[in-house]
C-alpha cells in the first residue's frame, strides 16, 4: 500500500513495510536486477551486503518513503537497534525529462508498458539513445546511514535490497527517484500527445452530449478527481425544540450519521488511491461486525448498551471486539471470532514459520487447538488469521483479550503479547442486558 504526499512537485510515495523474503529472491524482473548490480557491483564490504540481506530476508525494514533523488526507511539492526538508512540517486534534468517525454509519446507502446507496470528493454535502450540513463550503474547509488558508515553498511544495503522488491510491482518507483511522480509524468505524456495530435488542451464550453460521445477519441482526458476533503463532513445537528417521532432516538441517529460520514471519508480516501482498480471489494458487513466498528467511534451510554445487546455480544464481549477492531478491523475481528482448522499448505507455513521464528534452546513450548498456540504455563496466544498474519492475545480475567497489531513473525506476535499491560476491565453491565457469549 502507498501513500503519496505533498504536490508533484515534492512528491512522495511511502510503502508500507514489505514481510521477510525467505526464500525467494529479492528480484525478479530484470530492471530490478539492474537494480541490484548497481548496488552489489558498487559496494566494498561483500559481508555488509550479506548483513543487509540477512536483514531484508528478515524483515527488519520499515516503510520505504520513495521522493526525488532519495529512498529512506528506518532499519533494525538484530539488537532491535533502529538506524535511518537514506539511498541517494542522481535526479534526470529538466532537459533529460523532455527528452525522455518526446522519445516516449512517439512509441505507443512504451505508454502503455508504464502503465502495464512494465519496464522494457527496448524503452530504456531508447531512452539510452536519446541521452538519458533510467536504471543506475555502478557507483549510482549513494549511501547515507546515521550508523556512520562511509559506504554501504548493512542497513542502507537491506534498504536497496527491499527496493528492488518494490521496483518489480512498479517501475514508477525508478521513475520518481529520477524526478517524476507517476502523475506529473502521464500528465506531461497526455499533453505532449494532445499537442502532437492537435488536439485543444481544453475542451469547449456547453458541447452537446451526442457530438461529445461521437468525438470521443479526440477530445482531451476527463479532468482529475477533486482533492479529498481534510476531514469528514459534520451532520446537522437533531436538536430541535419539537419532540421526536416515536420510535426515533435523536443522539443516536446524530451518532449514527456521524459515524456515516467518517466511513465515507475513508472509503473516498482509498478510491482516490493509485491502484484503487485493482484492489478486490470489501464484503458487505455483517450487523452483528458492524455494531464492532460503530461502537470504535465510542459512543454514548445508551447507544453503546444498544449496540451490545444488537450484536449479541454483551458489555464486556463489546469492549473486547472493540479491542480488536482497533488492532487490526475486519481481520482482527474475524481472529477473535473464528476458530478453524489450518491443514494443508496453511499448516506447513505455519509450522516453517514457528520453527525459524526461535533458536532451538530458546523456543517456547507451545500446545495447538485449532488456528490458536498457547504458551504452556503461560497466560499468551498465539492466534493465526486466514491471511497468515499472527495475532497476539493474553488471557486476563477467564477471558482471551487482543494484546496488539497482527505481525508476520511469530516471534515478534509472542513478544508484543508479553509485553502488553493488563487492560481495565469494562463496566458491570446493567441487570437487563444480554449474557456475553462463551468465548
Amino acid at each position: 500500500m502507498t501513500r503519496y504526499d505533498g504536490d508533484e512537485a515534492g512528491a512522495e510515495r511511502t510503502f508500507a513495510a514489505l514481510p521477510p523474503a525467505r526464500g525467494r529472491g529479492f528480484a525478479q524482473s530484470w530492471w530490478g536486477l539492474a537494480w541490484l548490480t548497481a548496488l552489489e557491483g558498487t559496494a566494498l564490504d561483500s559481508g555488509q551486503l550479506k548483513a543487509g540481506r540477512g536483514l531484508a530476508r528478515a524483515g527488519a525494514v520499515g516503510a520505504v518513503s520513495v521522493r526525488p533523488g532519495r529512498v529512506t526507511a528506518v532499519v533494525q539492526d538484530r539488537d532491535r537497534t533502529a538506524h535511518r538508512a537514506d539511498v541517494l540517486l542522481q535526479e534526470l534534468s529538466g532537459e533529460q525529462w523532455d527528452r525522455f517525454l518526446a522519445m516516449t509519446v512517439e512509441r505507443a507502446g512504451h505508454v502503455a508498458a508504464l502503465l502495464d507496470r512494465e519496464m522494457p528493454t527496448h524503452l530504456v535502450e531508447d531512452a539510452e539513445l536519446a541521452g538519458v540513463e533510467l536504471l543506475p550503474g555502478l557507483g549510482d547509488l549513494e549511501p547515507e546511514c546515521d550508523c556512520g558508515a562511509w559506504d554501504h553498511c548493512g542497513h542502507t544495503a537491506a534498504l536497496c535490497y527491499q527496493v528492488a522488491r518494490l521496483l518489480d510491482q512498479d517501475p514508477f518507483v525508478l521513475l520518481l527517484m529520477r524526478g517524476r511522480g507517476e502523475r506529473a509524468l502521464l500528465d506531461a505524456l497526455q499533453a505532449r500527445g494532445d499537442a502532437s495530435a492537435g488536439r485543444p488542451a481544453q475542451g469547449p464550453e456547453g458541447v452537446d452530449a451526442a457530438e461529445a460521445y461521437a468525438a470521443g477519441g479526440i477530445l482531451p482526458s476527463l479532468p482529475a478527481a477533486p482533492a479529498l476533503p481534510a476531514e469528514p463532513g459534520v451532520p446537522p445537528s437533531l436538536d430541535a425544540e419539537a419532540e421526536p417521532v416515536a420510535g426515533i432516538d435523536p443522539p443516536a441517529l446524530e451518532f449514527l450519521a456521524a459515524r456515516t460520514a467518517v466511513q465515507a471519508h475513508r472509503l473516498l480516501a482509498r478510491a482516490l488511491q493509485d491502484g484503487h482498480e485493482r484492489q478486490p471489494v470489501e464484503p458487505e458487513p455483517a450487523v452483528a461486525r458492524d455494531a464492532v466498528r460503530l461502537a470504535a467511534g465510542e459512543p454514548d451510554r445508551t447507544v453503546t448498551e444498544r449496540l451490545a445487546e444488537g450484536s449479541g455480544r454483551g458489555r464486556e464481549g463489546l469492549a473486547v471486539a472493540v479491542r480488536a477492531w482497533q488492532h487490526g478491523g475486519t481481520a482482527a475481528l474475524a481472529v477473535l471470532d473464528e476458530e478453524w482448522t489450518v491443514d494443508g499448505e496453511r499448516l506447513a507455513r505455519a509450522r516453517a514459520a514457528l520453527d525459524s521464528a526461535w533458536d532451538e534452546d530458546e523456543r517456547p513450548v507451545l500446545r495447538a487447538r485449532a488456528n490458536r498456540w498457547t504458551v504452556a504455563g503461560a497466560p499468551v496466544q498465539l492466534r493465526l488469521g486466514r491471511e497468515g498474519r499472527w495475532w497476539p492475545y493474553r488471557k486476563e480475567r477467564g477471558r482471551w483479550i487482543p494484546a496488539g497489531d497482527s505481525s508476520p513473525d511469530p516471534a515478534t506476535a509472542l513478544a508484543t503479547a508479553e509485553r502488553a499491560p493488563e487492560s481495565q476491565p469494562p463496566a458491570k453491565p446493567s441487570p437487563h442486558q444480554s449474557h456475553d457469549r462463551p468465548q
